[in-house]
């Protein structure tokens, strides 16, 4: 299975971060990133980590517990040290060049999927230093899905390849 990591830079809300850690840990991602502003429980006061626990929880189930995950004072410095591991650095933004997810590529190589804040994505200083873009197709009157929607969607279909055949946790009962 590729090495696959998530960065998230200033995601503000705590239930968009649960439902990517949720998600994440469904799709075997080796690491999640924080960077900027995107809360989780490292930081703050006791009672403040304590309520970030608890909101995040919510919609993660647990998952914040089981992920493999650091936090990255500098988004750039990070992004630098995940090309040095040879990842290949990619964000979940729309863009003249971006790479349509609908197309069926096959992605093979290691990578580190950026993800930006939900209203102005990810900013252009951070888009310079990427080898790449990918866009999920809009159908609709809107630009763009829910940033943990979007993850969804994107993790999945860089994911579906080696998901082919697997159905390791079958519900027995309904």
């Amino acid at each position: 299975m590729k090495k696959l990591i998530v960065i998230l830079h200033n995601i503000r809300s705590t239930y968009n971060v649960g439902a990517i850690l949720r998600t994440c840990d469904c799709l075997g991602i080796d690491e999640v990133v924080f960077s900027g502003y995107t809360p989780f429980i490292d930081k703050g006061l006791p009672y403040e980590r304590e309520k970030l626990k608890k909101q995040i929880h919510k919609t993660a189930l647990g998952a914040e517990e089981t992920l493999k995950w650091h936090r990255a004072e500098d988004i750039f410095t990070e992004i630098e040290a995940q090309k040095t591991k040879g990842l290949k650095i990619v964000a979940l933004e729309q863009g003249e060049n971006s790479l349509n997810l609908a197309d069926g590529q096959d992605f093979i190589e290691d990578m580190a999927l950026v993800l930006g804040e939900e209203v102005h994505g990810v900013s252009n200083d951070i888009l310079e230093k990427c080898d790449y873009l990918l866009e999920i197709p809009m159908c609709g009157t809107k630009e763009s899905f829910n940033v943990s929607v979007a993850t969804g969607i994107a993790l999945f279909a860089l994911r579906k390849n080696e998901l082919s055949g697997s159905r390791k946790f079958l519900r027995t009962q309904i």
